[in-house]
């Protein structure tokens, strides 16, 4: 059978691209080593966390179903860095593992037009064709057991097992999740075909019997009221169980110190590059020996397991010293291992080949996303996810590709990053890499991407519906405080509306919230919201200078990035660059003058050049 689009892998960003797809009308076929692990959260138990949870407010803004499966599956929620401005706040929540997996496999399993098939993807058909962008267009997939299977797009979202291998100490096998086999094949066959492909490692910590853990030693961690991540979500969570906090020792750092030569990041086995923000337990122990300890968080895998995640304790040292340097860590002395740590080493291709669609600049019709593009986490790969499957859609119909702006989404941020900086390790979000972030809160994500998800065909007709009265309600809200004046007392008093440690804002607002009846009598199926939009006007009031400040900054950048480059332009013939400017504009390829702008090494004066040459026709 011939599909519209093939998914290439089930994990976070498979799931998004394929849903994507589907619901806008494309027949897809979403391809996948083993079925039953669609949706597995490879490492920690966790959906969200700083700028992570702003990531997935907007995948659900834009029509995703991220938010919508840790809400039904979450077990701990809490809002991070609660203590510091809103621009730097997001929530996290811990997920029961097995019931995300079901949960995201049954969405996919009900999606009208989407189809799963279990094999291994070894190659892609390619068409030659001088009317497609590159001159060549991709024109199905080839697979392990030789189906060749016909699709006018393709999107490959491999995560870690294309061409993966795992190492445990001198211990390595072709795997790409421990017990699970690598794709090997296809990683081979893109090289060969001239695709950009390095090596890049990531890894994930031992998981230990629950029961075999003096709890009594650490110190407890609860979480918060759960609240929904997704915006057409009522309610969320189910119970919610504690984590643990420990700390490594001198004794645990003598162990690793004392066996760091069996660790193939030490020996020389690994060669790919390992991810700077999230460092094993023995390169912590290594590049920081003035540290006397390290946090080591003890989570909940599920309701329905005795597994503990140990966050903070990444590895790939011998199984011998893993029981020896987790036994030395107060609380753990008894424990039992029941998966070591690893690392995982596998193919990604590099995403400067990619455009801002992420659609391949070589191969028409070929999307890349997740961390196939070298990024990591689970909620950088689904945003990636829904961003190819919005745009093979956009391709399939003929429609220009939806590509946010660095000051629209922290989607936009990581996007343009990968396409237009690269990169040599895995990639992770941080608010600092966005310049816009007040404007990026995770509270307003709907308000900032719901339109677009709403003209991409996401946003269904219910959605819409409510995302129009929550609009109207904050306008009212606004006008609400406009007719006072919005500082001196009128300020004071929003402030005081503000909820304190272990209270809920509904609690501190009994009489705004006669207030708001009286003025939002409009939206009655929405009762229980207006002390999350009082909240909201509180933020935009209290920051509205500074968020005004941003605006104007982004209304500069994107008139630059409103200055369109032909992808196709000789650069060697343009008089007047520097060396390094050519060859890096050869590299990227930008497609504006804005996103030239911001590739390192490019100078103001290659910039001017550029909007000359744009001024007299050349740049077109």
């Amino acid at each position: 059978m011939d599909y519209d689009c093939i998914v290439i892998g089930g994990g976070h960003a498979g799931i998004e691209a394929s849903l994507a797809t589907a619901r806008l009308g494309f027949s897809t076929l979403l391809i996948t080593q083993n079925p039953d692990r669609i949706g597995a959260l490879s490492c920690n138990p966790a959906v969200g966390g700083l700028s992570k949870g702003n990531l997935v407010r907007e995948i659900d803004a834009l029509g995703g179903e991220m938010g919508k499966l840790i809400d039904a599956v979450m077990i701990q929620y809490r809002v991070l860095n609660r203590s510091r401005g809103p621009a730097v706040q997001a929530p996290r929540a811990q997920a029961d593992k097995q019931a995300y997996q079901a949960a995201a496999r049954a969405v996919l399993e009900k999606q009208k037009g989407l189809a799963i098939f279990m094999d291994t993807v070894t190659d892609l058909l390619i068409i030659e064709d001088a009317l497609a962008d590159a001159g060549s267009r991709v024109g199905g997939v080839v697979t392990r057991r030789g189906h060749r299977i016909p699709a006018r797009a393709v999107i490959l979202a491999a995560g870690t097992f294309m061409e993966g291998k795992i190492f445990i100490g001198e211990y390595d096998a072709r795997e790409g999740r421990l017990g699970e086999e690598a794709a090997l094949g296809l990683g081979a066959s893109l090289r060969r075909r001239g695709f950009p492909a390095g090596r890049l490692k990531t890894g994930t910590p031992a998981r230990i019997a629950g029961n075999t853990i003096d709890y009594s030693k650490m110190e407890r961690q609860d979480g918060e009221e759960p609240q929904p991540f997704s915006f057409d979500s009522e309610t969320a969570g189910g119970p919610s169980l504690p984590c643990w906090i420990t700390y490594t020792c001198p004794r645990t750092h003598e162990i690793i110190r004392a066996n760091i030569g069996r660790s193939p990041l030490y020996s020389g086995k690994i060669t790919g590059a390992g991810p700077r923000y999230c460092p094993s337990i023995e390169d912590k122990v290594i590049r920081f020996p003035q540290r006397e300890r390290h946090h080591i968080f003890i989570e909940h895998e599920g309701l329905s397991t005795n597994e503990m995640y140990m966050n903070g304790a990444s590895s790939s040292l011998p199984e011998d010293v893993q029981r020896d340097f987790i036994h030395s860590i107060r609380g753990l002395e008894e424990a039992v291992i029941v998966r070591p740590a690893y690392a995982v080493e596998y193919d990604y291709l590099d995403p400067l080949d990619l455009y801002p669609s992420l659609e391949s600049k070589r191969l028409s019709g070929f999307f890349v996303a997740g961390q196939t593009n070298g990024s990591s986490g689970y909620e950088e790969a689904a945003a990636q996810g829904i961003m190819a499957g919005i745009n093979a859609a956009m391709k399939l119909s003929r429609r220009p590709p939806l590509v946010l702006g660095r000051a629209e989404a922290y989607i936009g941020v990581l996007v343009d990053d990968l396409t237009t900086l690269g990169t040599k390790e895995p990639y992770r979000m941080f608010t600092s890499r966005a310049e816009h972030r007040l404007m990026l809160r995770h509270d307003t994500a709907d308000t900032r991407l719901t339109p677009k998800g709403r003209e991409a065909g996401l946003a269904d007709d219910r959605r819409w519906e409510r995302f129009l009265k929550k609009t109207e309600a904050l306008d009212a809200i606004r006008e609400l405080f406009s007719q006072r004046k919005t500082s001196g007392p009128a300020l004071a008093e929003i402030e005081a509306l503000r909820p304190h440690a272990g209270e809920t804002l509904e609690r501190c607002l009994a009489d705004a919230r006669v207030r708001l009846a009286d003025i939002i009598p409009f939206a009655p199926d929405l009762a229980a919201c207006p002390a999350e939009w009082l909240e909201r006007a509180r933020l935009d009031i209290k920051y509205a200078g500074y968020i005004e400040k941003e605006k104007r900054a982004a209304a500069r950048a994107a008139k630059m990035d409103a200055v369109k480059l032909d992808p196709a332009m000789d650069y060697d013939g343009v008089t007047g660059l520097s060396a390094e400017a050519k060859e890096k504009l050869k590299i990227v390829r930008p497609l504006t003058v804005g996103q030239a702008a911001r590739i390192p090494g490019i100078r103001q004066g290659d910039i001017a050049l550029l909007m000359v040459l744009v001024k007299k026709g050349g740049g077109k």
